[in-house]
């Protein structure tokens, strides 16, 4: 069974990395959020961040990290680095 990451939590790996491209803690909370919707219904998280951005592309469970010229930072696979969390009995 294939668990979906939640968007706190792929939220929480967004801020991590954009502190890790130089990003300070004050200037996330001007963070800018939106949710693409395609044909099929939701289809992508964009975030924001001065000259930084990233891309949750949900349908295949990865973000891209790219500067403000374009250039790909980085690519996280979201069914690979997230390990699912068993709910207590």
């Amino acid at each position: 069974m294939r668990v979906e990451p939640q968007p706190t939590t792929v939220r929480r790996l967004v801020i991590a990395r954009f502190q890790e491209f130089g990003a300070t803690p004050q200037s996330l909370f001007g963070m800018e959020e939106k949710i693409l919707i395609g044909r099929d219904g939701y289809a992508a998280r964009t975030y924001r961040l001065g000259r930084l951005m990233a891309m949750w592309l949900v349908g295949v469970g990865i973000v891209q990290f790219y500067d403000a010229d374009g250039n790909m930072l980085a690519t996280v696979n979201l069914l690979e680095e997230l390990t699912p969390q068993r709910a207590a009995a």
